[in-house]
């Protein structure tokens, strides 16, 4: 059982910056893809950054691509998503998941465990 917990969330303007952080405990995080979501008022949930195991194969939503960062620390068990040039259209509760098969996957379904959430408001 993989428990995931996500923090760094906060209200920021636009064109600000946060870092959100997922710790994961209860499994073996270097072996874990590692993915994280989004989900708006009214909004499907959607993808946006995965990260395979080892940290070589990186996808991003198009809609976050040049502004934010996938990252890991296997000695940690943690992983980041820096988030810089934020938008209004960024608000949301963002969610770590993590896929058993170490893969960085866009869908959801490909993800076993996932977070409780944090929620980033970004004002304009």
């Amino acid at each position: 059982q993989v428990q995931l917990v996500e923090s760094g969330g906060g209200l920021v303007q636009a064109g600000g910056s946060l870092r959100l952080s997922c710790a994961a405990s209860g499994g073996t995080f270097s072996s874990l893809g590692m993915g994280w979501f989004r989900q708006a008022p009214g909004k499907d949930r959607e993808f946006v950054a995965g990260l395979n195991w080892i940290g070589n194969v990186i996808q991003y939503a198009d809609s976050v691509k040049g502004r934010f960062t996938i990252s890991r620390d296997n000695a940690k068990n943690t992983m980041y998503l820096q988030m810089n040039s934020l938008e209004p259209e960024d608000t949301a509760i963002y969610y770590c998941a993590a896929d058993l098969r170490g893969l960085a996957l866009g869908a959801a379904v490909s993800y076993a465990y996932w977070g409780q959430g944090t929620q980033v408001t970004v004002s304009s």
